[in-house]
């Protein structure tokens, strides 16, 4: 009798512990039974019914996916290659089972082919200057997509662009003529700056005659001030002008 209890209770344990599975805090286990969903279980120690459900783990934690290098060609016809990095994560575990057979392939590829057409829209100039408004347009158009599947992307980040070595050639010389453009429009706006304070001296002057004479005080002040050898006394015209009248 105890021996035929042993024989049909070792079958039975076995049997009863092949249906023990253990999930971690970051995962979630989805049951089917004869082929059909019947609950997502949470972290813990969980029992299935062996031999008639089936349990598939999903991690719930943030993934991040590199997105392979794409030739992009911008709206301007620059050809260049371009590379992101994709965080997204599984939030619905049962759509991400039953709504796509490999929801990892599915994102990295629709990632892929987001970037590029997204990409495609824009100049280059924009792609450089503007990455923030890029990244979140790919993130909105990934998230909307992946939606259905129980996928909620967080954040798409473009990594590199890599340019070819004439296209940099061309941008150091864009880049080194707006600073040579720079340098000539600021320095003519030194010397009208310079001619306007000129223009409103001598005005002051010629008002006032007296100023021009204390004006060259000052200037024979500075040039004493030098110890130069030669020393150049301006002689006003005006007082040469009396001595023009009596020759005449």
């Amino acid at each position: 009798m105890v021996s035929a209890l042993i024989l049909f209770a070792c079958p039975f344990m076995i049997w009863f512990l092949s249906g023990i599975r253990i999930i971690m805090e970051y995962q979630r286990g989805v049951i089917f039974r004869f082929g059909r969903l019947m609950a997502s279980k949470p972290a813990g120690l969980r029992w299935i019914i062996p031999l008639i459900d089936r349990m598939k783990k999903i991690d719930l934690r943030t993934i991040t996916m590199d997105v392979p290098s794409q030739d992009v060609i911008t709206r301007d016809n620059v050809s260049l290659k371009v590379n992101a990095v994709v965080y997204f994560r599984v939030i619905e575990p049962e759509k991400a089972v039953t709504q796509v057979e490999h929801y990892l392939f599915a994102t990295s590829q629709l990632a892929q082919t987001t970037l590029r057409s997204v990409l495609g829209q824009h100049e280059l100039d924009d792609l450089l200057s503007e990455r923030d408004k890029i990244n979140k347009q790919l993130q909105g158009i990934l998230d909307l997509h992946t939606d259905a599947w129980g996928v909620k992307v967080s954040s798409v980040e473009v990594k590199n662009v890599d340019l070819s070595e004439e296209m940099k050639r061309a941008m150091a010389k864009q880049a080194e003529a707006e600073r040579e453009k720079r340098a000539k429009v600021i320095h003519a706006e030194g010397e009208f700056q310079a001619a306007q304070k000129l223009a409103d001296a001598s005005t002051i002057i010629s008002k006032e005659p007296a100023a021009l004479h204390l004006r060259y005080l000052q200037a024979l002040v500075e040039v004493a001030a030098e110890n130069n050898s030669t020393t150049i006394f301006p002689i006003p015209i005006d007082l040469m002008e009396a001595f023009r009248k009596k020759m005449a």
